[in-house]
């Protein structure tokens, strides 16, 4: 496992590459995040819902906004999110300004970067960067080795022309 990722993270980060696996089959990239409580609890998920054409709609992102309306300051900073993919800087900031505890993802900016590079897929327009160089205090844990290919595997499923 990766640094500092147990049996119970890794778990938490399955069921987010089984909800980036849902978003593409919807047509959509595939990302997936879930929220967890201090005590364990799924609090809230979702899947990446850009397609329509809102950029914005980042699972990260729709965490963040859910978790200011519904959670108190405290809840917020001891609770864990749990993504297939590190947060983008906007994600980042979000979680950042929020308050939100403990990241975990399964594959990272510089792996998915690489990726989309070997494939010839051309850079988005937001520069990906390490959540720390936007939050620098987020305490972050990551990549989760065991789940490298099947993440790899679904941003692959993306581009069928290039097969």
């Amino acid at each position: 496992m990766g640094i500092n990722i147990d049996t119970n993270d890794l778990r938490n980060l399955r069921r987010c590459v089984e909800l980036a696996r849902e978003a593409l089959e919807d047509g959509d990239e595939p990302f997936g995040s879930v929220l967890v409580s201090a005590a364990g609890e799924t609090l809230f998920e979702d899947r990446n819902r850009v397609k329509g054409g809102d950029e914005t709609r980042h699972p990260e992102f729709e965490i963040s906004r859910w978790a200011a309306a519904h959670l108190t300051p405290a809840e917020r900073a001891a609770a864990t999110v749990y993504t297939s993919g590190e947060h983008c800087p906007m994600c980042a900031a979000s979680h950042g300004w929020v308050g939100l505890g403990r990241i975990v993802y399964a594959a990272s900016s510089q792996q998915l970067t690489q990726w989309l590079t070997e494939w010839g897929c051309r850079a988005g327009p937001v520069a990906p960067l390490p959540i720390t160089q936007v939050v620098p205090g987020a305490v972050v844990d990551g990549p989760a080795d065991e789940l490298t290919e099947e993440v790899k595997a679904l941003h692959r499923a993306r581009f069928p022309h290039l097969a």
